[in-house]
């Protein structure tokens, strides 16, 4: 009697199959945290919170994480969106490890430390951005400590296996040092900007402008609250910019618009600009234009700090003045906005030594409603070059990777 082999056959299109299943890739789920919470009515206070800061932006790069949350009936109420402290106690409130309830029951008795999105920034002295978890078997308590405040986690809120957990808390987290209404306490330096740039020598354009426009009062008026970082061009960099580029033709409310996309909201010296967790920075043309508008991608680069526009791409040459709550620092272009100024900008070559044709770059667009023939709103047609087109690139690889995805679903189904 044969002895048929338990060991199974595999076909050619098995062979495929398991070939494709090898090479398909595994994409991150995503997610946005924002969106998960506006579920909850409970919980309006804290997503406000949450929207109004940056901290939003710094968890769409996370794969997993376990944010803690608090309802409005704990929500402290002093607690508002013009504290200059509010996104690190936020970030406090974002531990880099996705965590579910088993987890949190096998906690072994003295506790465990995790690291939360504040340890990331530079600005936690020694271990203070990270949090003590315990577990008490005996009432089923989970608690989390800091160095000032401790919390009960209430409930579990929602979870996505294993990216996002959201756990709601019994109060607000402080980390150690950190004062909620710094803002309100803080006396200001008193830092007269334009003064500091004639001092610094080289940034005479950008001291006139700042002045001209008005503007160096509303900086000088942040200081006293979350702190400003403010990257201001040189002369040189004022002197390199294109014919084509109609900077000094832009009406005075634009102009003004372009020198405070030049400001980030916050206090960064240079070590936290050169360890920046979130790339993408709003500026303080941003709270005016709406999140997402008027930002910068701020990177190392080459062993020095980056700063990408999406059309101009200059570094930090030199630190004109650091000390907290300001700093300002000398960068090699001016930062052109692409709202203003379109996407497609392409620099001239600088000559060899050996001599060369510098090649000119095209012309840079502003927007339609500067122009003279421009009536009325601007269509799809006025958009910056390029930006449809990666969009449309972008939609069409998305509906390849789902086609494939079914596809090897119903393989799958059919193999079994």
């Amino acid at each position: 009697m044969a002895i048929q082999s338990s060991i199974p056959r595999f076909t050619p299109i098995t062979f495929l199959f398991l070939l494709l299943l090898s090479t398909c890739p595994h994409s991150i789920l995503p997610y946005d945290v924002t969106h998960l919470l506006t579920q909850f009515p409970d919980l309006s206070d804290f997503t406000s919170l949450l929207s109004s800061t940056a901290v939003a932006a710094d968890l769409a790069d996370r794969s997993s994480l376990t944010l803690l949350v608090v309802p409005n009936s704990h929500l402290r109420s002093d607690v508002r969106p013009s504290s200059a402290t509010l996104p690190d106690v936020l970030r406090y409130h974002v531990l880099l490890e996705y965590l579910s309830w088993s987890d949190l029951r096998r906690l072994p008795d003295n506790g465990r430390l995790v690291t939360t999105l504040f340890q990331t920034t530079g600005r936690a002295t020694s271990n203070s951005g990270s949090v003590n978890i315990t577990y008490d078997a005996d009432s089923g308590d989970v608690t989390v400590h800091s160095e000032t405040s401790n919390a009960t986690v209430l409930s579990l809120v929602q979870t996505i296996p294993y990216n996002v957990s959201i756990f709601s808390l019994s109060s607000l987290l402080i980390p150690y040092n950190l004062d909620l209404m710094a803002s309100e306490t803080r006396p200001t330096l008193g830092l007269n900007i334009t003064k500091a740039l004639i001092d610094g020598h080289n940034f005479n354009v950008a001291a006139s402008m700042l002045t001209a426009s008005g503007v160096v009062s509303e900086f000088e008026g942040d200081e006293g609250g979350a702190g400003i970082t403010l990257f201001v061009p040189t002369d040189e960099g004022f002197a390199d910019l294109p014919s084509s580029v109609r900077f000094q033709s832009l009406p005075a409310e634009k102009k003004a618009m372009v020198l405070r996309f030049h400001v980030l909201h916050s206090y960064y010296p240079l070590g936290s600009l050169e360890s920046i967790v979130n790339p993408v920075q709003p500026t303080l043309a941003t709270e005016e234009n709406g999140a997402g508008s008027f930002t910068l991608n701020i990177s190392r680069v080459n062993g020095s700090v980056g700063i990408d526009t999406g059309i101009v791409q200059a570094s930090i040459t030199q630190t004109v003045f650091d000390q907290n709550p300001v700093a300002i620092f000398g960068v090699s272009k001016v930062l052109l906005p692409r709202e203003y100024f379109g996407r497609n900008s392409i620099e001239a070559k600088k000559p060899s030594d050996g001599g060369g044709v510098v090649a000119q770059p095209p012309d840079i667009a502003l927007p339609p409603g500067d122009s003279p023939a421009s009536n009325g709103p601007p269509s799809h047609l006025s958009s910056p070059p390029g930006v449809e087109m990666r969009s449309e690139a972008g939609n069409a690889v998305r509906v390849l990777r789902t086609m494939l995805g079914l596809w090897c679903i119903g393989l799958c189904s059919l193999l079994l």
